[in-house]
């Protein structure tokens, strides 16, 4: 046996006719204008008239505004609702000094966040006031659209706190001895 895939048959892809497409729902969507169903409501977007809007008023910066190397400028509105503080604010301020397309500023706002949910948790801690977790993590709406997926996570956090408790606890004997 000279070729060893000589018993797997060869499919030779058939042209569908114009009757079989027709019967698939949304075919032919970039067909005529005519004879495309969502025409009646499609508008033509309307020709820039060279007119310019006017320009909006620059807003107050009374707290740290981060902005990018490659647009120095500030934007004429921004968002004051979590201005920069602790250890999350120094990631974020060492991540803008980075450009947009170096990793390390996306991998670094990304954990400045994570981080500052801790800080948050912890400035609850120091109001003294018990921050329901599982509510802010959606809990309830993990049970009732995504069980395994919960079930999953839930066992992955009991599998690394066993862990952790495991080597405290070796550690601890250890110190003992």
């Amino acid at each position: 046996m000279d070729n060893p895939n000589a018993h797997i048959g060869h499919t030779h892809p058939t042209r569908r006719s114009r009757a079989e497409l027709e019967a698939i729902p949304g075919w032919g969507a970039d067909l005529d204008r005519k004879d495309r169903p969502g025409v009646p409501m499609e508008r033509t977007p309307r020709v820039h008239d060279g007119k310019h809007r006017e320009q909006l008023e620059q807003q107050q910066r009374n707290i740290e505004v981060f902005v990018s190397p490659e647009r120095p400028g500030l934007t004429p509105l921004f968002g004051t609702s979590v201005p920069p503080s602790g250890l999350s604010g120094l990631m974020r301020r060492f991540a803008y000094k980075l450009t947009e397309n170096d990793i390390r500023h996306w991998l670094l706002l990304l954990l400045a966040d994570r981080v500052n949910v801790i800080e948050g948790i912890g400035q609850d801690l120091g109001r003294g006031h018990l921050p329901n977790l599982l509510a802010e993590m959606g809990i309830k709406a993990e049970w009732q659209h995504n069980k395994a997926g919960l079930v999953r996570k839930a066992a992955i956090v009991a599998a690394i706190a066993g862990a952790g408790y495991y080597l405290l606890q070796r550690h601890d004997d250890r110190d003992a001895r």
